[in-house]
């Protein structure tokens, strides 16, 4: 009876030891169980006034050495994890693939995750990056950040905020009813510089254990760097295509856009139109006002005319004051209705000038069809520009409706 007493008190009192160690239930009934078999052996063999102190031993021997095991397999798991995290989030710089796999990996780290989100966080603002929720749902924006809520706070603070019951804590004492659970706040950093918000929730209330917190952080850290990386990649890469004074797609945007446009319409046996465009009288501009006044009027003007096209259309300045804008599954009438638009706002234009004077300019245009006018990009535009040549020489102020392709498609001439 005393001898089942002990025993008792000791797996009691191995039971609260473990409980302070990062196991799972599991590990810690395991222990217990292989802990009561070595008990046992010990009755056999050992003196009975020597038997409490040969239990205690034994259990704190196997604890320790547990634990140790535990942690070295703990590590070995997190390197793993590091390993695919790494591989994962530097496949690619596309900033919407790595994204995506910044919370698909959130979600596989942590058990029972309800939802990811990512917010990016760029001069003082935050912006929907991507989220995926336990069924799969990707992208859905389940809510914006809130006034001091905690994606703000932790963006501002730069710090790990834990919320172990969304009903309790002070962030969300002004947030819906229905919100429950508990969620952390992750900041991803470069250095001291803050590029977004992590945010992982779960429906039941409570902490997360040290090897989840663990991992959380290096897939903050890592998706930190993917971060800055796609994002340097994406700046770098919206350069090459725009054109430095207007902000407008540039040259060769327009070349691979109109490629694209092309296979598009013969995939789905669809129209589409070109325009090619020249601004009337801008060489006095330059002449009279200088090169950056010249910048300044140019950025207007294309701003008046970007500003009326429909999402699926497509403007680049070509070159000098010349635009090209491709109208997507158009045909000559629907192109009209567009130019018409154009010279009623370039007849209302005016820009004031630091002096006072006022600036006004007119505009001519060429419009082709395809396939109507060419079957490929270069006759496409050779067929616009012809018509654009006619009109300036011609019929100024006026846009013209392609003839034919012509011969190739040269430098154009200086429009005055």
């Amino acid at each position: 009876m005393v001898e089942t007493k002990l025993r008792l008190t000791v797996l009691q009192q191995a039971r609260e030891s473990l409980d302070r160690e990062d196991l799972t239930d599991s590990e810690k009934d395991i222990l217990l169980k292989l802990l009561d078999i070595l008990i046992s052996s010990l009755e056999k063999f050992v003196p009975p006034e020597n038997l409490a102190g040969e239990m205690q031993i034994l259990a704190e021997k196997l604890i320790s050495s547990q634990a140790l095991l535990t942690l070295a397999t703990q590590q070995a798991d997190e390197l793993d994890a590091l390993k695919i995290l790494s591989l994962n989030l530097t496949a690619s710089l596309d900033l919407p693939t790595v994204l995506d796999a910044v919370v698909k990996e959130s979600m596989r780290l942590v058990s029972n995750a309800r939802t990811a989100h990512i917010f990016l966080y760029t001069n003082n603002q935050l912006e929907f990056g991507a989220s995926l929720d336990a069924d799969g749902q990707k992208n859905r924006v389940f809510s914006h950040p809130r006034k001091d809520g905690l994606t703000e706070t932790v963006a501002q603070k730069g710090q790990v905020i834990l919320v172990e019951s969304m009903k309790t804590h002070p962030l969300y004492k002004n947030a819906p009813p229905e919100w429950t659970g508990s969620i952390i706040g992750i900041p991803l950093k470069i250095g001291d510089k803050v590029v977004g918000v992590m945010n992982l929730s779960r429906d039941h209330i409570g902490g997360f254990s040290a090897a989840e917190l663990r991992l959380l952080n290096m897939l903050a850290n890592q998706a930190a760097v993917a971060i800055s990386n796609a994002s340097l990649h994406q700046s770098i890469s919206r350069k090459a295509y725009t054109d430095t004074v207007t902000g407008l797609a540039n040259r060769r945007a327009l070349d691979e856009h109109l490629e694209a446009e092309i296979i598009n319409a013969r995939r789905t046996n669809t129209h589409f139109a070109v325009i090619m465009m020249d601004l009337d009288g801008f060489k006095s501009v330059n002449d009279t006002y200088g090169h950056d006044l010249g910048d300044q009027v140019l950025r207007a003007v294309f701003n008046v005319i970007a500003s009326g096209i429909r999402s699926s259309d497509f403007i680049a300045r070509y070159g000098g004051d010349e635009l090209t804008l491709i109208l997507a599954k158009s045909n000559m009438q629907a192109a009209r209705l567009v130019t018409e638009k154009i010279l009623e706002n370039m007849a209302k234009f005016v820009y004031k000038t630091p002096g006072g004077n006022a600036v006004r300019l007119g505009i001519s245009g060429g419009i082709a069809i395809y396939p109507m006018h060419g079957r490929t990009a270069t006759e496409v535009l050779r067929a616009a520009d012809a018509a654009l040549y006619d009109a300036k020489k011609h019929h100024r102020g006026t846009f013209l409706n392609a003839k034919s392709a012509t011969g190739p498609l040269d430098s154009l001439s200086p429009k005055i």
